[in-house]
């Protein structure tokens, strides 16, 4: 019996080791894979396989991801997930890191810990180019519209900064809200430029409005997109930093063109 229990603890750890031993060569990363043009979900062979799943990832952020891993010396291992599963996800250890254009928001930054800036861009407004707003000019020229964005994201906030604005129930994603908006249901949503532009390549009945001025208020958080590993990941967060530190801005502006011009 003794040399039975003996055995078995020598298998588990045998199995435990193996298991962290396997955690080490991959990077597991998290993603909605439903947020053209950094991440949208294909049946083609591009991109990355998604795990479990037959079909794969594409998109700027698996772009960076493959580069990350290779950099780190990992097998990449992608994951799918809702939004709103992402950051529990990471910090049960489902993933290893979230490079899904996240920002990097100081209530997000409480829960976990972010990488320098990997994508830069801009929030803007997407109207049906038909609309009485196509011509806006301001944020003032939104009182009174039915706006809405995606649910627990910094876009639904903005939504406050518009004085008058309907705020409407925010969607789980961006189908959703694209639908909704070229429908009438809505006048406008909120987006990032680069995802503004992947909805009006595909959706000509849309159009995008941009500020020059009177537009929102926003932190550099607002504007910029990180990597979120857990807070105690500080040596993996360093890793990605130095990695980040090698694509020069030509570099990641080439890569997020060819996201655009790829994109189904």
């Amino acid at each position: 019996m003794r040399r039975f229990f003996t055995l078995a603890i020598v298998l588990v750890t045998a199995i435990v080791l193996a298991a962290c031993e396997s955690d080490e060569s991959t990077l597991v990363v998290g993603l909605e894979c439903n947020y053209a043009p950094f991440n949208w979900t294909t049946s083609e062979e591009s991109g990355s396989q998604i795990s479990g799943v037959n079909a794969y990832c594409d998109g700027y952020d698996i772009e960076i991801a493959q580069q990350l891993a290779d950099y780190l010396g990992r097998e990449l291992v992608v994951r799918k997930i809702d939004w709103d599963g992402l950051i529990p996800a990471l910090t049960s250890s489902d993933i290893d890191v979230i490079i899904a254009g996240m920002s990097p928001t100081p209530t997000r930054a409480e829960v976990v810990n972010f990488s320098d800036a990997y994508f830069r861009s801009e929030q803007v407004i997407v109207v049906r180019a038909d609309s009485a707003y196509a011509e806006a000019s301001s944020l003032d020229d939104f009182n009174g519209a039915r706006i809405v964005a995606q649910m627990g994201t910094l876009q639904d906030d903005l939504i406050e900064q518009i004085d008058g604005a309907v705020h409407m129930n925010p969607l789980s994603d961006y189908t959703a809200l694209v639908s909704q908006v070229s429908s009438g249901m809505s006048d406008a949503l909120i987006a990032e430029l680069v995802v503004a532009q992947s909805i009006v390549r595909n959706n000509p009945n849309l159009t995008i409005i941009s500020f020059e001025e009177n537009g929102f208020v926003l932190d550099e958080s607002d504007v910029t997109v990180s990597i979120a590993v857990r807070q105690s990941e500080t040596e993996l967060r360093d890793s990605i930093n130095s990695f980040l530190s090698t694509l020069t801005d030509e570099t990641r502006n080439q890569i997020m063109e060819d996201a655009l011009n790829r994109q189904p």
